[in-house]
């Protein structure tokens, strides 16, 4: 027992960074929802219209990260400086590369996307500036996302933390700022450009390029990959293993993501009522997925030191540990979603429809927590073991399968409204667990162990 709770406790040490990042990424993201929503049911709506592609655009970066992290941490269990250091290199190629195509991707098809997507005719053109502005600085937020997750291969989980929450700071302030006009604030005078969802857009837009610079400097100067000895340099091999690994991570974060796009769409035939319940409830049931969200993280980096380690003993016990640490989180988080799920929705809208129908989805999922959260940290497993390719046909089959299809049954022949097609979500995640444990519990994921 001794032994269990001294890996727990190291366990902890190395997810609490990941756990306070995902954090403030979630109050941030509320105190943008809150603002906004404050402008109106329509202003909710255009952000929400976008906000599912500029998840995939993050989810492509955040992919290609996990292949670098995959070689990283494995290299690191191995004890092979020399890889770590090379691979550690391939990240600004990778960064230059997947921000650059990512932006000019982005600013093409800004204008066209909301009419894509089946935008309300009054929210499209709202909807086409927002995502406008916030995809011309991607290449700085391909920077944070990708570097963070080389410093976290070599357990540096502290400084992608403290950026996340300068850049946060900076996101929050700004926007006070930038959304609303002049006004007197207890007899105050505060000063404002009244740019309402442009005035986000432009707030979170600086705060990617401010992240991005910081996230550099401190990549460059951390000490296991001695840049300033070594200079960058393009290796072959370590290149083409990161993309080895996270060419599936990316072709299922697009699946997942483009899901979430057909899923929106879906949705958004239901009218702006129904879809606005629909993007504040995702936005607020976000919170709820921070042990999630932040144990994946050392769960990635702990079963890719095993992998390089070659201990089969270890990968399963960090699995089970972290999985049973994050389980009894995630019911506790369940519980407090069901029961205040009507309040929740009300921090982010005065409309009374909007709260009740984003209540009534926020107590569907709220059961299934438990079982997204082993899911996560599953996810984060298979990617640090570099085993991604069986967990992007899961995704495919669930995804498109069931979400999907279903939903749009849901709607089109059963004219069943937004509570069914949660339910679909809900049925999505839990298949989706199944597959993923049941590989994991018949050993499929050997095969690793024996590769070079």
């Amino acid at each position: 027992m001794k032994k269990y709770w001294h890996q727990i406790k190291a366990i902890c040490f190395l997810a609490w960074p990941a756990v306070v990042q995902e954090a403030m990424n979630v109050v941030v993201s509320y105190v943008d929802t809150a603002m906004v929503g404050a402008l109106g049911a329509d202003a909710s709506a255009a952000v929400g219209l976008t906000s599912t592609v500029g998840w995939l655009v993050s989810s492509i970066a955040i992919a290609f990260g996990i292949g670098i992290l995959s070689v990283c941490a494995q290299s690191m269990g191995a004890d092979d400086q020399e890889k770590v250091q090379r691979t550690g290199q391939q990240a600004l190629f990778l960064t230059l590369i997947v921000g650059t195509i990512l932006t000019v991707i982005c600013v093409l098809i800004a204008p066209y996307l909301p009419i894509w997507l089946n935008g309300d005719p009054e929210i499209c053109a709202v909807a086409s500036s927002y995502f406008m502005i916030i995809s011309i600085p991607l290449l700085f937020r391909s920077a944070v996302l990708i570097l963070s997750s080389v410093l976290r291969s070599v357990s540096d989980m502290k400084t992608p933390m403290m950026i996340n929450l300068y850049m946060n700071m900076i996101n929050i302030i700004l926007n006070f700022i930038l959304i609303y006009p002049t006004r007197k604030i207890f007899g105050i005078t505060v000063f404002g450009a009244g740019l309402g969802v442009n005035g986000a857009a432009i707030a979170t837009a600086i705060s990617f390029v401010i992240g991005g610079v910081m996230m550099f400097v401190r990549y460059y100067k951390n000490k296991i990959f001695s840049f300033s000895k070594t200079g960058f340099h393009f290796y072959k091999k370590e290149f083409k293993e990161c993309l080895d690994i996270g060419i599936p991570v990316v072709l299922e974060r697009g699946v997942i993501c483009l899901g979430h796009v057909t899923f929106s769409a879906l949705i958004a035939k239901l009218g702006v009522a129904r879809f606005a319940a629909h993007t504040i409830a995702i936005q607020a049931e976000q919170a709820f997925y921070i042990p999630g969200y932040g144990f994946q993280t050392a769960a990635a980096t702990l079963a890719g030191n095993a992998m390089g380690q070659k201990s089969e003993q270890r990968v399963k016990e960090v699995t089970y540990l972290i999985s049973g640490i994050t389980m009894l989180l995630m019911i506790v988080c369940g519980v407090v979603l069901f029961i205040f799920a009507r309040q929740l929705m009300s921090i982010f809208t005065p409309d009374a429809q909007v709260i009740e129908l984003g209540a009534r989805v926020l107590r569907i999922v709220s059961v299934s927590e438990p079982i997204y959260g082993i899911l996560v940290i599953l996810e984060g497993v298979f990617n640090g073991m570099g085993d991604t390719k069986a967990p992007f046909v899961f995704s495919l089959l669930t995804m498109w399968g069931i979400r999907i299809i279903g939903s749009w049954s849901m709607i089109n022949v059963f004219n069943l409204s937004i509570e069914a097609v949660w339910m679909m979500m809900v049925c999505d995640n839990v298949a989706r667990c199944f597959l993923l444990s049941r590989r994991f519990l018949k050993g499929r994921w050997k095969y690793r162990l024996n590769n070079d």
